[in-house]
C-alpha cells in the first residue's frame, strides 16, 4: 500500500513510460513516487525487442513525440551501459510504399534500389536508428531514477481513488490495467512473441514495413540478436508458441541464413496495451488531477520521451 504523505505526482506503472515519464518529471525538480504491481523486469517493456520506431499506434500527435524521443534516444547512446545503440539497417516492404514521415526526419535515410533488396520485398530504405536492449535499458532507467532519489515502490490498488490525498497530481501509465483502474473498454492486448539467440556475426538490423499478425525482423544486440515476431489481436496469454517460434526462426533465416541454426537462448511473450488512439490528457478523481499516458500499442519505447514531456506541460507543476 501507498504511505501517507503529499508529493508533487505519484505515477502508477513502471514499464518504459512509467519510467520515462516518473524520470522527466523528477529530473525537472519535481518530487516523485512510482507505484507498481510488478518491478521493471516484469513489464511488457521487458519484453520487447526493440526497435525505434512508430508501430500500431494512432495518433496525430505521433510524429512530435517519435521525434523527441529519437533525439532523446540518441543522447542516451552515448552511454556504453544505457542498452541503447546506434545501429543502421534495412526496413523493406512486400508491395510499394512511400516511405512514412517519421523515417524521412532520420538524417542517413536512403531509398534502396530493388536489386538491393531481398526476394520477394519490391520496396525499402536504410538508416540509422536507436535498438534497444530493453532488460539492459530498464536497469538504466532505475539508474537515473535513483540518482534523483526515487524508487519504484511495489503495490497494488484497486482504484486511482485510493490515491486521493497522497500527491498533487497522479500519472497513470499503467498500460493494459487502465482496462479496470480507468476503466477504460478501449484497451485490449495484442500478444507478440520474440525468439532470442545466439548473435552469428550480425551487425545490422532487418525488418518488414508491415502491421500484420506475422512479422519478420532481426535485431542485433552484441552477443545476442532479437527474432520477431507476432501481433495476435485481443490474445491475452503468455505462454509461449513453440510453433510460431519455429516460424519467426524460419522468416527471419530466409532473409538471414546464419540465423537458422543459432542456438536459441529463450522465448519472450509480451502483451501490448492497443488501443483506437493514445491517450495522453488530463482528467480529474474526486477533484485531483490525474493524467493519463496509456495506450501505445507496439510504441512505448518510441514514444515514451516526446509523452513524458507532454506530462510535464499537462501537470502544469514545473
Amino acid at each position: 500500500m501507498v504511505t501517507s504523505g503529499e508529493t508533487d505526482v505519484i505515477v502508477v506503472g513502471a514499464g518504459v513510460v512509467g519510467l520515462t515519464t516518473a524520470i522527466r518529471l523528477a529530473e525537472a525538480g519535481l518530487s516523485v513516487r512510482v507505484l507498481a504491481d510488478q518491478p521493471p523486469e516484469r513489464t511488457t517493456s521487458a519484453s520487447a525487442g526493440a526497435s525505434w520506431g512508430p508501430y500500431m499506434v494512432s495518433d496525430p500527435r505521433v510524429l512530435h513525440w517519435s521525434e523527441q524521443t529519437r533525439l532523446t534516444l540518441e543522447k542516451i547512446a552515448e552511454d556504453p551501459h544505457s542498452g541503447v545503440r546506434l545501429v543502421r539497417g534495412l526496413e523493406v516492404a512486400p508491395y510499394p510504399v512511400d516511405p512514412p514521415l517519421w523515417a524521412l526526419g532520420v538524417q542517413d535515410f536512403e531509398l534502396c534500389r530493388p536489386e538491393e533488396l531481398p526476394p520477394p520485398y519490391v520496396c525499402g530504405w536504410r538508416y540509422t536508428i536507436p535498438l534497444v536492449d530493453m532488460p539492459r535499458y530498464l536497469g538504466y532507467l532505475i539508474r537515473r531514477l535513483d540518482a534523483v532519489g526515487v524508487a519504484v515502490e511495489i503495490g497494488v490498488i484497486g482504484s486511482f481513488r485510493e490515491l486521493v490525498g497522497r500527491a498533487r497530481t497522479m500519472v497513470n501509465c499503467t498500460g493494459l490495467g487502465s482496462r479496470h483502474l480507468v476503466p477504460d473498454d478501449e484497451v485490449f492486448p495484442t500478444r507478440g512473441q520474440l525468439v532470442i539467440v545466439d548473435n552469428p556475426g550480425i551487425d545490422s538490423f532487418f525488418q518488414d514495413h508491415a502491421e500484420n499478425e506475422e512479422l519478420t525482423y532481426f535485431l542485433p544486440h552484441g552477443d545476442h540478436v532479437v527474432l520477431g515476431g507476432s501481433a495476435l489481436q485481443r490474445s491475452d496469454s503468455l505462454e509461449p508458441d513453440r510453433v510460431a517460434a519455429r516460424a519467426i526462426i524460419e522468416r527471419c533465416a530466409a532473409v538471414e541464413p546464419r540465423l537458422r541454426q543459432a542456438r536459441v537462448r529463450e522465448i519472450r511473450v509480451g502483451l501490448r496495451p492497443s488501443r483506437s488512439r493514445v491517450r495522453v490528457e488530463r482528467d480529474v478523481v474526486d477533484g485531483v488531477p490525474i493524467i493519463h499516458n496509456y495506450g501505445h500499442g507496439g510504441s512505448g519505447l518510441t514514444l515514451s520521451w516526446g509523452c513524458a514531456d507532454e506530462v510535464l506541460t499537462l501537470s502544469g507543476l514545473q
